[in-house]
């Protein structure tokens, strides 16, 4: 009797290339959604509209929201599962679906113009997401943000922190490498990574489609650029911010990589 075939039997973490189809199929199982149905042909570009809907915010880099006032948004399209006469709904740019009939959604590419008026939002919040374009592309949509924010607006945002992979490295310490592997186990994308430290370092600048990795000071010079003032940029601490409804998008997941900074407009 055989046992059940090794889903994993091809993969090579030392590969980037080959594996991004891989991540790709990965990344659309998490954008499928039992229910999607459209609620506006037309995205609500202006506060009020925005505020109609109760929407206060934006979460990039989120399928689902989990803040009762926020819009959800990735570059990805969200698919419905089939439904009774056999068709999925397939989200478009430009338009607004609940998931789920619950949280709101919407298409949209961040190295773009964000399709939304100047102050329009109360908070942005980005859970992982700067890392993944390129440094331009990163600042360019940080002054998007800023204009987007009402006066006083908050932006939060996460990444996987340089500093800390350095030291991990440079100190010997196999716990936090150890704790970043497990993470990659229990989420099922690949079998155990290699243990070498210098692969540890390694996978987070080549693989996930990361583009450029921060530490605070990298962050604090991409705000800069984009037209903060940096009096204004606090480096914060896992769920401890401005404003506690938004710093509870922060997911314990991966706390212990993560650089979290808040910035006010």
């Amino acid at each position: 009797m055989t046992g059940a075939p090794d889903p994993f039997a091809d993969w090579d973490w030392q590969d980037p290339g080959r594996l991004e189809a891989r991540m790709e199929r990965f990344t659309a199982e998490l954008s499928e959604a039992e229910g999607l149905e459209q609620v506006a042909a037309e995205l609500p570009r202006t506060r009020v509209g925005l505020a109609e809907l109760g929407v206060t915010g934006i979460e990039f880099a989120a399928f689902t929201t989990e803040h009762p006032q926020g819009l959800g948004t990735d570059l990805v399209p969200m698919r419905s599962t089939l439904s009774e006469n056999g068709h999925r709904t397939v989200t478009e740019p430009g338009r607004l679906y609940r998931v789920n009939g619950r949280s709101l959604f919407t298409q949209l590419d961040i190295t773009e113009p964000l399709p939304f008026e100047d102050g329009s939002v109360e908070w942005v919040y980005a859970e992982h997401l700067i890392e993944h374009v390129p440094l331009l592309d990163a600042i360019n949509w940080l002054a998007e943000v800023r204009r987007i924010l009402a006066p006083g607006g908050l932006l939060r945002i996460t990444t996987p922190d340089l500093r800390a992979y350095a030291a991990g490295y440079l100190a010997g310490d196999e716990k936090f490498f150890a704790r970043h592997r497990r993470r990659l186990s229990m989420m099922r994308v690949g079998p155990p990574m290699p243990e070498r430290r210098a692969f540890m370092v390694n996978q987070i600048f080549y693989l996930y489609g990361h583009q450029w990795i921060y530490d605070h000071d990298e962050l604090r010079y991409a705000l800069a650029e984009a037209g903060y003032d940096l009096g204004l940029v606090t480096a914060r601490e896992f769920r401890a911010g401005l404003r506690q409804d938004v710093a509870d998008l922060d997911t314990v997941f991966r706390s212990d990589e993560t650089i979290y900074v808040e910035a006010t407009s």
